[in-house]
């Protein structure tokens, strides 16, 4: 159980890592759209596969959400990656940070996408 533990906290720490690294100007266009995608879903209270289905419910945490992770670090250079990483555990280390415009933003995307899949589908 502890093992486990201390995955999920590293996993925590790389989504802030990403999330510093995006900020970033040197980090090339391309990844910052894959890593902007890979945080905010990590973020997003809504799944992929919703949890409440067997097994599945957990794939993407357990699978689709590591792999965006790794890929994301991937794309970063590694002087970045670098800054980044030291940059996110400084800010876990202060407590859990709360960026509440970024939640909203979060929020209101899943709501215009949402909306668009209902109006979609009733026409």
């Amino acid at each position: 159980m502890e093992t486990l533990v201390t995955w999920a906290k590293r996993l925590k720490q790389q989504i802030y890592t990403l999330y510093y690294a995006y900020k970033d100007q040197r980090v090339p266009w391309y990844a910052k759209v894959f890593t902007a995608f890979v945080v905010a879903y990590a973020f997003s209270p809504i799944d992929l596969i919703p949890d409440f289905i067997p097994v599945l419910g957990f794939l993407d945490e357990v699978i689709l959400l590591p792999l965006g992770i790794r890929l994301a670090l991937l794309m970063i250079p590694e002087h970045v990656k670098t800054e980044a990483e030291w940059k996110a555990a400084e800010k876990m280390s202060e407590g859990k940070p709360k960026n509440w415009i970024v939640g909203t933003v979060i929020l209101i995307g899943w709501g215009v996408f949402l909306f668009w899949i209902l109006n979609t589908l009733s026409s």
